[in-house]
């Protein structure tokens, strides 16, 4: 472990503990923090078999904390104006005591970055090493989502390079300019997701070295294709015996629309398609953590309880520290019912804390339902290695499909209610029977699937022999429709990225429900 000191002023040694204790009272040091991180690691590898990343333990204060709330967590970033309107926002509701701020911050990176708030009483500094030095260390190095799509040895070298290559730009082409290009990457940067795995993983190290090759391979393509200029719409269209070459150069069905822009875009300058790519290769970082918040927070808030259970069981800490760290993870875990103001959707810590529980319940102590319904590991003993084996290879959606039991769905008061706005009453499809608890565990593991929930948007055609006109198509799901402003706004961004006309369709199966067409204001040059 690599503990820093970034400023911690306020920082006073503890007083000798007595009776084998780690610490008495909430004053630390940075000595009882290795210690504490010592001591964790003892039961978080030598007894759970966790395997996390190398950890890098960063103390800051809540000022710094409000700064890494407002770059998405990152210790670099590149500056953008929508940054600074964040962290104004979080500092005037913490200010006003409107909202706290989190105990610690993780990133998936190798070492694993922890950054923990000095204002935490020694009791919290250990939760949140057991929880983020732990917990989700071995969460982002194991679970497959991030083996597939997360480079963690390479992610700080490449937001280096990102801030510093941005940072050139501005000086260079201004900073009106560069913001201009960012916010139109930032408008549809959830477009600018790879969904499926490709062949070669993405090797963010090399990034810097290839984006010189990058862009003489895309000057070259950029010729091949746009090489003609486009035609009015009343002009009489010439058949083009290269059409179908320069449409497969296109690969069309395309879903990630910043990447399409990136490389197809006839009028972005190069400077404009790397910040694409920066934008585009940040948000498919973050992929993975979207996939799997509920898993990621059960694995961690399931490990940080057994890690303070067992220091207390071991002496090494107190009652009182225990009690305050049962208070604090009971509010973590807490599940507001549906009448109660805080209600907000379930809470991912409670669900994933409880379905983590209720996997060693069926390991160790399995009932006759445990038995018929999850044969493979009911009554296996060791729970630690079936929940190794889970947080390796499931993702939220297939998480719960696969393990939310008959016995969590009665506990948690779980129904499938149906609210369809053309009928006038609400009806419940789903009660506590067998059918019913398969159902209730379908429609609640569809709420986790990210790619359905996030519109399904994709560039289908190009007006090559014309006025090069930009052809996409929102495929609705369950009839609902994208947000006419929003949309709008939107479009306003991809028409300036593309230069020329763009046309989005929301069809559903051979109907089209509405269509947009808009000319760009400011094309990009």
């Amino acid at each position: 472990m690599n503990t820093r000191k970034n400023s911690a002023s306020h920082v006073r040694a503890p007083k000798k503990p007595k009776n084998g204790l780690m610490f008495e009272g909430p004053d630390w040091d940075f000595t009882l923090i290795d210690r504490i991180f010592d001591e964790c690691g003892k039961i978080a590898i030598g007894e759970m078999g966790l395997d996390p990343y190398r950890s890098q333990i960063e103390v800051i204060t809540s000022e710094q904390m409000l700064d890494a709330y407002a770059s998405t967590g990152m210790p670099l970033f590149y500056h953008h104006w929508s940054f600074g309107k964040h962290y104004a926002y979080n500092e005037a509701m913490y200010r006003k005591g409107y909202q706290g701020l989190a105990y610690e911050i993780v990133i998936n990176s190798d070492p694993c970055v922890c950054y923990i708030m000095e204002e935490n009483s020694a009791t919290m500094q250990t939760l949140v090493i057991a929880h983020a030095a732990f917990g989700h260390s071995h969460f982002f190095k194991n679970n497959y989502v991030f083996q597939q799509w997360t480079d963690a040895d390479g992610i700080m070298d490449y937001l280096s390079f990102a801030k510093s290559y941005i940072a050139r730009c501005e000086d260079r082409y201004g900073q009106a300019a560069v913001e201009r290009v960012i916010d139109a990457a930032h408008a549809l940067q959830s477009h600018g997701i790879h969904r499926y795995p490709r062949k070669r993983k993405l090797n963010l190290r090399m990034e810097q070295e290839r984006e010189k090759v990058r862009r003489e391979h895309g000057e070259a393509l950029f010729n091949d294709l746009w090489r003609t200029v486009p035609e009015g719409a009343k002009a009489k269209k010439k058949k083009d015996p290269n059409i179908a070459r320069q449409r497969a150069l296109l690969g069309l069905p395309e879903e990630n629309i910043l990447y399409f822009l990136e490389k197809t875009a006839p009028r972005m300058a190069p400077w404009q398609r790397e910040i694409l790519r920066i934008v585009r290769l940040i948000a498919q970082y973050f992929y993975p953590q979207r996939q799997t918040k509920m898993m990621n927070e059960g694995c961690a808030t399931y490990s940080h309880h057994r890690i303070m259970t067992r220091l207390h069981e071991k002496g090494l800490i107190s009652d009182g520290s225990f009690l305050e760290f049962l208070h604090s993870h009971s509010s973590v875990v807490m599940q507001p019912g549906y009448s109660d103001p805080r209600f907000n959707g379930i809470n991912p810590y409670a669900l994933g804390f409880a379905m983590c529980e209720d996997i060693e319940r069926i390991c160790t102590n399995p009932t006759h339902e445990d038995l018929e319904v999850f044969p493979d590991i009911a009554g296996k003993g060791n729970h630690f290695d079936v929940l190794r084996d889970v947080w390796a290879n499931f993702r939220d959606e297939s998480f719960v499909l696969q393990y939310l039991s008959p016995h969590l769905i009665r506990k948690l008061g779980l129904f499938h209610i149906v609210d369809d706005a053309e009928e006038k009453s609400i009806v419940v499809s789903a009660i506590h029977n067998e059918r019913g608890y398969a159902r209730v565990r379908k429609a609640l593991s569809r709420q986790y699937d990210v790619a359905r929930a996030d519109a399904d948007i994709q560039v289908t055609d190009v007006d090559l022999d014309g006025d090069r006109r930009l052809h996409l198509k929102h495929f609705v799901v369950d009839g609902v429709l994208l947000d006419d402003d929003d949309t709008w706004r939107v479009l306003r961004h991809l028409s300036n990225l593309w230069g020329y006309p763009i046309v989005l369709q929301e069809v559903e199966g051979d109907l089209v429900l509405e269509e947009y067409d808009i000319e760009p204001d400011e094309p990009f040059m």
